[in-house]
């Protein structure tokens, strides 16, 4: 059983100047950090809007995983992209208008029940759950009964 509260750290040092890459950590692994080319830095290393990206998308690949396991159902692979589109909102101010997340599927066994699983990970996984950014998943099976959906 979990219990809960759960804390998580990370933890990021950088010297002065928007051209200057910085070092963070996460659970013990260290990597480089950079403002994103767009927003006139160097683009040399990972930027919060890629750690965003990657939170959805293995929120999403987690939380589906302990899903599908729970509910004894198999798959041979589960590959997800996930492109973040950066815009302007009302205010004028810059926000994570939306994340498109791309999900496939190989070698499911019972794709039907997957999808319905996919839908309830959108909606509770604790990450996807906790951000004003719209979501949208296109969901692909392939390696079994082939099919495709869309949820939003």
């Amino acid at each position: 059983m979990i219990q809960y509260p759960l804390s998580f750290y990370a933890q990021a040092d950088s010297e002065f100047g928007i051209q200057t890459p910085w070092n963070a950590v996460s659970s013990g692994k260290e990597f480089a950090c950079a403002i994103p080319k767009e927003f006139e830095g160097p683009g040399e290393g990972i930027s919060p809007e890629d750690l965003f990206a990657q939170a959805l998308t293995n929120c999403f690949l987690a939380t589906f995983k302990v899903y599908a396991e729970k509910s004894k159902l198999s798959f041979c692979v589960i590959q997800a992209k996930t492109e973040l589109i950066v815009d302007l909102n009302e205010r004028k101010q810059p926000v994570m208008k939306e994340a498109k997340l791309m999900v496939t599927v190989l070698g499911a066994e019972q794709p039907d029940r997957l999808r319905m699983l996919a839908e309830k990970t959108l909606k509770s996984g604790f990450i996807l759950n906790s951000v004003k950014t719209d979501l949208h998943l296109d969901m692909r099976f392939e390696g079994g009964a082939n099919e495709n959906a869309s949820v939003s």
